[in-house]
């Protein structure tokens, strides 16, 4: 796994939900009882904990912002943050993964 193909499953994700407006983030993600903005905000958790791993660092609590069409950048800014660790090819690999997922999920 390399860093352009996260940076890629980044960029499909976001080209899919960065035109969103608030009913269709506010909806129900597929098979699940959590909104598509839950989910998606879930992931730039997951990804900035790893980013927090990959630096040695503490893991932090990823602000739940009062407009959820700031999701999009918010997962633009911990994946830069993830490459920005130099992270092992494994934690990439896991970081796309569930990129994709989410993807699949909305």
């Amino acid at each position: 796994m390399s860093a352009a193909e996260l940076d890629r499953a980044v960029e499909l994700l976001v080209r899919q939900v960065s035109h969103w407006q608030q009913p269709r983030w506010s909806a129900a993600a597929e098979g699940g009882n959590v909104s598509r903005a839950d989910l998606v905000h879930k992931l730039v958790q997951e990804i900035g904990n790893l980013a927090a791993d990959a630096e040695g660092g503490p893991r932090r609590d990823v602000p739940r912002l009062g407009n959820d069409l700031v999701l999009p950048d918010q997962l633009r800014v911990v994946a830069a943050d993830l490459l920005a660790a130099g992270p092992p090819e494994a934690m990439l690999a896991q970081a796309a993964a569930a990129i994709t997922a989410t993807r699949s999920a909305l």
